[in-house]
């Protein structure tokens, strides 16, 4: 009899029959309030009637046309409804299926592009499980240990993590940007570097936002040394922050975006966005893959923005977004050191009295959580942060609900 690999631990133990909105109904039957969003991928809800619709009439049409042999409608007309809302100059793309592989074709185009071997990234951060992508992701061990050696050519700089260092974030900033200037001192000539990968908030790093001081010194000097600033949007992008990237908070230009998750409403989708002139620069052949900017998954991605601008969904996840952020942290408890996020994009992180990560104790509150109801994830290097990511048609009722449900959670710990 065959089975799934053991390795694949299951954060719940629920069995899904079906999804509708912000709600998982279990095979007995019971309602689960969804607050995991598929890891921030259904953005506009399970089985939203309009990304259902727009599925059922391509697959009807056309499954799949491999677009580096044949261009289709729902391709082309995507690539132009997506320069709407991408930041201005990033005016081409490049269509994958995973995050990890967005991320590698911005790492690939960044190296042929400035003829520089070396990339930089940042402590905390998570850019993917594939070999390049894990060498470059340091929010957690498990995802990089026992396939070594990884990729040359990384090298990582502290990220502003003001709770982690026990400073302000003011001097957590100054303490990572003089750290990247030692690291160009020491580790990378500024002249090797090719590029500063980033996500805008540290996703499985344990949800911890950046700062405009910080990103601003970025961006100084990328420029300064020719240098690509690539921002990885794939959980921050597509309205989650509050804001429809998030980089767009900090007041930031980025050369390069890597895009995913919320894009397509739960079907495989990814892409990277550059100017054109940088684009051309990857080298030919260097792009590609056989199921990139699949038709069904290209056509729910158009009804996933109709959905999302129709809705008026950005808006809504920034004020569910400090609803949900002003509720936690107003039933935070002494277990609880931190609470903060962006949007629809909150996390709790879990401390004990010695000022050690409380990975115990999130644990027990997340699977507690999904006995009441309320499905969570944690995530962070060790663990203790309990994360809350609902879809962005969430109301301030399912808000409330959800907090109801954590602060009995709280009071049972």
């Amino acid at each position: 009899m065959t089975e799934l690999s053991p390795i694949l631990k299951q954060a719940t133990p629920v069995i899904v029959d079906h999804g509708e909105g912000c709600y998982l109904y279990g095979t007995d039957g019971r309602r689960y309030l969804d607050f995991t969003a598929g890891i921030g991928v259904t953005s506009t809800g399970h089985c939203h009637p309009r990304v259902v619709a727009a599925a059922q009439a391509q697959v009807a049409s056309l499954i799949h046309g491999q677009y580096t042999t044949v261009l289709h409608r729902p391709l082309l007309e995507l690539t132009e409804r997506l320069g709407v809302v991408l930041p201005e100059g990033l005016d081409t793309l490049f269509f994958a299926n995973s995050g990890s592989e967005a991320v590698e074709a911005a790492l690939r185009l960044a190296r042929q592009a400035t003829g520089r071997p070396n990339v930089v990234v940042f402590h905390g951060g998570f850019h993917g499980r594939t070999l390049a992508a894990a060498t470059m992701t340091t929010s957690g061990t498990r995802f990089s240990a026992g396939f070594g050696p990884l990729m040359p050519g990384v090298h990582v700089a502290p990220f502003p993590t003001a709770y982690r260092y026990g400073w302000s974030e003011r001097e957590a900033t100054v303490f990572a940007l003089r750290e990247l200037d030692y690291l160009f001192a020491t580790l990378t000539s500024p002249a090797e570097t090719a590029a500063f990968i980033v996500e805008p908030m540290l996703g499985e790093g344990g949800y911890v936002p950046g700062n405009a001081e910080f990103f601003q010194g970025l961006r100084e000097r990328a420029d300064r040394h020719g240098i690509l600033l690539v921002f990885d949007e794939i959980q921050t992008g597509f309205g989650r922050t509050g804001k429809f990237f998030g980089h767009q908070h900090f007041g930031v230009r980025p050369d390069v975006i890597t895009i995913a998750k919320d894009l397509a409403s739960g079907f495989p989708l990814s892409g990277i966005a550059a100017p054109r002139e940088l684009m051309a620069r990857a080298w030919p052949g260097s792009q590609g893959g056989t199921y990139g900017g699949n038709a069904v998954a290209c056509a729910a991605a158009i009804a996933t923005l109709d959905v999302i601008e129709s809705e008026g969904l950005v808006d809504n996840a920034a004020a569910r977004g400090e609803q949900l952020l002003r509720g936690l942290r107003a039933c935070a408890t002494k277990a609880i050191g931190d609470v903060r996020g962006l949007g629809l994009l909150v996390g709790a992180e879990f401390t004990t009295a010695t000022g050690e990560p409380g990975t115990a104790t999130a644990a027990a509150a997340q699977r507690a959580a999904v006995d009441k109801g309320l499905l969570l994830l944690t995530c962070g290097a060790h663990m203790n942060v309990v994360r809350m990511i609902p879809p962005l048609i969430v109301t301030d009722t399912q808000i409330e609900d959800a907090l109801a449900i954590w602060s009995e959670v709280l009071a049972e710990l």
